[in-house]
């Protein structure tokens, strides 16, 4: 009896230590998630829907009443993150309702979101006038940086190590 109740305790272990890092809106996407390009051919026809979207930040602005948060739209990948190499759609600001730091949420730092869709407006990109389209975010959730991979070992094919001995001392007859 107790090395079965050993077995199940060991088993949950292993399954827990597998869940998805992260918050649960990240593990499953929205049913019936519009892509940004539908929502931008009528904005007010997918007003109030939920949608789950995330990108990279271009930059935040802190107002009395919040955050807005302008990101990069990407397509998300199966664990929700923002797959950086994807074309994107266009961009999309997030509003909050609680303050964003600017150090933190820096520019190419990717975000996912989740909330409701709240509307279009225009705002400008240089001289250019761009219409955007506004999310009220539920759920933010950021993502830490991917640490590149260190360089591999150098190995030189002409290396002699004199105490090297093949085969084994122990293998050795005598």
């Amino acid at each position: 009896m107790a090395f079965r109740t050993w077995c199940l305790v060991l088993g949950a272990a292993v399954l827990t230590s597998c869940a998805h890092p992260g918050p649960p809106f990240l593990r499953e996407p929205m049913p019936d998630n519009p892509q940004m390009t539908q929502v931008l051919t009528d904005t007010a026809a997918f007003s109030g829907r939920k949608v789950r979207w995330g990108g990279s930040v271009v930059q935040v602005e802190n107002r009395a009443d919040g955050s807005a948060l302008e990101i990069v739209e990407r397509t998300l990948d199966k664990s929700g993150r923002p797959s950086v190499n994807s074309a994107s759609a266009g961009r999309f600001v997030a509003k909050t309702s609680g303050f964003l730091d600017p150090m933190i949420y820096v520019q190419g730092r990717e975000v996912t979101i989740s909330g409701a869709i709240e509307g279009e407006e225009t705002r400008k990109i240089g001289e250019f006038e761009y219409r955007y389209v506004v999310v009220k975010a539920d759920n933010l959730y950021l993502w830490e940086p991917i640490q590149p991979l260190p360089p591999p070992m150098y190995y030189d094919p002409w290396f002699y190590d004199p105490w090297y001995r093949w085969p084994p001392y122990w293998y050795r007859r005598h």
